[in-house]
């Protein structure tokens, strides 16, 4: 994605009122994204992940906020797993590996801030 398609990702959304449940869709089999806003310091993106689907362990210059607004995500930390059930978050701090794991279909924002 070119750089102006990246600062515009969220343009439609600006001084408008939404539903995070209305902003990305569950798709059978997949792991739908969708990029809200971002920049130089952080982005913030939605991700619907069906049953199943995950992001394998990796690691991010950002320290990040995941937020769950629909279902229940495994989040694993370090080799250490969270249960992050809707209406929770859990933070995850740069450098240190993690993975994302879908036993049930659920729906997260992420927040990336780089912190340097």
């Amino acid at each position: 994605m070119d750089t102006q398609k990246k600062q515009d990702a969220g343009a439609e959304l600006v001084a408008q009122e939404c539903g995070l449940n209305d902003l990305v869709a569950y798709q059978e089999g997949s792991i739908v994204s969708r990029q809200v806003m971002g920049g130089k310091s952080g982005n913030v993106t939605l991700f619907a992940f069906a049953a199943g689907q995950g992001l394998s362990e990796h690691t991010a210059p950002f320290d990040a906020l995941v937020y769950v607004f629909d279902g229940e995500a495994e989040v694993i930390i370090s080799g250490q797993s969270h249960g992050v059930q809707s209406g929770k978050m859990i933070v995850m701090p740069a450098n240190q590996p993690h993975a994302v794991k879908a036993n049930q279909p659920f729906k997260m924002m992420l927040v990336m801030i780089r912190n340097t």
